[in-house]
């Protein structure tokens, strides 16, 4: 993995001539590059042709024409202790930012990171390299974690989801938002309380005086015979007054009742 201090070195080594702020974070990106075991293969024109990746060689190249294009910048490398694999680097200015691009060959979609480039940027008028740059540690951070480590193949990918399998479940058991929902499955049976009336009707018939919610609930029953309802035992508190009379109340019955 590149650092900060490698890849000063690199630009110390290099000598290149900055015209812009863009040119010093497009030459610190190469830099990162290079630091990190890669090797130069193509750079101006001959990165910009149609097939890159697949006519350029794998001889190390020098830096001539590196920023001959004033709107963008262009490098081909290649990593000996991967076989050579080459891979397409592309640079962007875009008002304060620079857009790079790094494609794999034989990848279908590129990388692709946003950098600010007055972040990195030091005194425009120096002759000391590392007084031209500054935050080179956070710039080499996030080059390495957004494009070099995918490259090289040490990032981390999420796996598929296999639901056949007896681990996977205890995964999306344990950790639900896994599939973007948030009902976990019973760790064990869960029986259903005592007192579950079949089939499933309003849960709180208090009395016919007082409707309940609608229909599709399961009940919980009343215990020994008293509760609401539109049945009534002879145990039922309803009964106790029908026929008997009650203050405010004509025969016993409640106002409402459907019986």
């Amino acid at each position: 993995m590149a650092n900060e201090q490698s890849m000063m070195a690199v630009i110390r080594a290099s000598r290149p001539s900055f015209r812009n702020a863009h040119d010093k974070i497009a030459f610190a990106v190469h830099s990162s590059f290079l630091a990190s075991g890669y090797v130069l293969n193509a750079t101006g024109p001959a990165a910009f042709s149609d097939n890159a990746l697949s006519s350029t060689s794998t001889d190390e190249v020098g830096i001539d024409g590196w920023n001959e294009f004033g709107e963008y910048y262009g490098f081909v490398y290649s990593k000996p202790d991967k076989g050579s694999k080459k891979v397409l680097v592309k640079c962007l200015p875009m008002n304060d930012k620079l857009l790079v691009d790094a494609l794999s060959d034989g990848d279908s979609e590129p990388l692709h990171l946003e950098i600010d480039v007055g972040d990195y940027v030091g005194e425009e008028e120096s002759s000391s390299c590392s007084s031209q740059f500054k935050n080179l540690g956070k710039l080499v951070s996030t080059l390495d974690k957004e494009i070099l480590s995918k490259l090289n193949g040490s990032s981390t990918a999420v796996s598929s989801i296999q639901p056949s399998s007896s681990g996977t479940r205890e995964s999306l058991r344990d950790n639900p938002n896994l599939l973007g929902v948030g009902v976990a499955e019973p760790r064990d049976a869960q029986p259903y309380p005592s007192g579950i009336v079949s089939p499933q009707v309003n849960p709180v018939c208090r009395m016919d005086v007082i409707p309940g919610p609608p229909p599709g609930m399961c009940p919980i029953r009343g215990g020994l015979g008293r509760g609401g309802g539109m049945f009534v035992g002879p145990d039922h508190p309803l009964s106790h007054g029908i026929g008997r009379g009650q203050p405010g109340v004509s025969s016993g019955i409640p106002p409402g009742c459907s019986f």
